[in-house]
């Protein structure tokens, strides 16, 4: 690999939806770009997700009792929200530090934070799409939250009146006998429904796919299948990287890489408590009636993306570790548990079964910005289960904060100095 100039210059290691937005940000700011990937870009965790970018997603993760569940999780193998019994201290210490956040409180402030990026990040989005036409199956037709039984209908209820009351966030009420009129993909007999309609969707690989090529046709070099084996530091700064396609230098070092932050945290001298928090998709061609929105099923963990071409089913929340295996009993769940909700069939033939590590912390909030004792080095990272929803904002504020400009939103709440 020939060694770049390093003036200039910034090397962004991670090539998934965050490290694509880092790119295309910091090459508009006026910086060379060479952009790397141990795999291709974006076929990891930002590839088979529901595609949901949904500013309606402003509670964080630590919501009181969400412990409780988690650890009631460790004798159901087949909770939705799963921890695995398993020898780790760090995923241990992740636990605990996430239990002490499971209260209001906390999900007042962190709630705060997350919609600053998330309004930000919806309105970049916006230009991103108009300005570079970029056809990724956009649609402005909400999120819709179907729910099967009226105790199902109350809870959600105090969750929406809490958005209402907190966030300014509210959603249109659809009574259950009115639900399969609003959209007809959907079984008669629920309970109702509330519909977000500031909430888009995408198809995510359609979206990363020309996002990486407007990359290319800007100048941005991208390496694919050039895995990170070493940092070199030198005088409290990054000096190059050690990669398995040759040495790369650069004034400035953007890492974005996902789950797998973590391993890195020794060499950047700083806390990256990331967790990796297993989902599962399966993709499977259109049969109708599909659903006109996309759709969550907050009783059952389940989310419904209907794509142009095709359906698909996610969710899941399992910390396992680096797990690395499709359990077919997870698939089965997912089809399961979407069967009672929907007119169309879910037992097609699979076209994809997948998994992807989203990036967790234990405050819900990502890691963005400059890392404590490396000057040239920082991090965009643990977005949690909302990668999709916030990388523009995140690519901005890296761009902004490598040189030196005005933040368009505070970024001291997602600064790695807090851990």
């Amino acid at each position: 690999m020939t060694m770049p100039d390093a003036r200039g210059s910034v090397v962004v290691v991670g090539a998934g939806t965050i490290g694509i937005a880092c790119s295309h940000y910091l090459a508009k700011a006026g910086l060379k770009v060479t952009l790397i990937d141990r795999g291709t870009v974006a076929s990891a965790c930002s590839h088979g997700n529901c595609g949901y970018i949904c500013p309606s997603h402003v509670p964080p993760l630590t919501e009181p009792g969400a412990f409780a569940v988690a650890m009631k999780s460790l004798l159901n193998p087949q909770a939705p929200f799963r921890v695995k019994p398993r020898m780790s201290p760090a995923m241990w210490n992740w636990m605990w530090q996430f239990a002490r956040r499971c209260n209001h409180r906390q999900v007042l402030s962190a709630g705060k934070h997350l919609q600053s990026i998330l309004d930000a990040s919806m309105a970049e989005y916006r230009n991103l799409i108009e300005e570079n036409s970029i056809d990724c199956e956009w649609k402005e037709d909400g999120l819709l939250y179907v729910l099967r039984t009226q105790r199902g209908m109350d809870a959600f209820a105090k969750s929406d009146q809490m958005l209402t009351k907190e966030f300014g966030v509210s959603a249109d009420r659809i009574e259950g006998d009115q639900l399969s009129e609003f959209d007809p993909g959907l079984k008669s007999g629920l309970a109702g429904a509330f519909h977000y309609t500031g909430d888009t969707s995408v198809r995510p690989d359609k979206l990363n796919r020309q996002w990486g090529e407007l990359l290319r046709s800007s100048g941005v070099t991208i390496h694919e299948n050039c895995e990170l084996t070493s940092v070199y530091k030198e005088a409290g700064r990054v000096k190059h990287l050690s990669t398995t396609r040759g040495d790369l230098e650069a004034e400035h070092f953007v890492f974005a890489m996902g789950a797998w932050s973590t391993r890195w945290s020794d060499a950047l001298e700083c806390r990256v408590p990331v967790e990796p928090g297993k989902g599962y998709s399966v993709t499977m061609k259109r049969s109708e009636p599909l659903p006109k929105h996309p759709i969550l099923f907050p009783e059952h963990k389940v989310g419904v993306s209907p794509f142009d071409e095709g359906l698909r089913l996610g969710s899941m929340m399992e910390f396992a570790g680096y797990d690395t295996s499709i359990d077919g009993r997870r698939i089965q769940q997912l089809r399961d548990s979407a069967r009672p909700y929907l007119v169309a069939s879910v037992d097609g033939d699979a076209e994809e079964t997948w998994y992807g590590w989203r990036p967790m912390t234990w405050d819900s909030l990502p890691i963005i910005g400059p890392t404590k004792n490396l000057r040239n080095a920082f991090l965009a990272t643990g977005h949690n289960m909302l990668g999709l929803s916030l990388a523009p904002s995140t690519g901005r504020l890296v761009a902004e904060l490598v040189t030196g400009e005005d933040t368009h939103i505070d970024a001291s709440p997602y600064s790695p100095s807090r851990f």
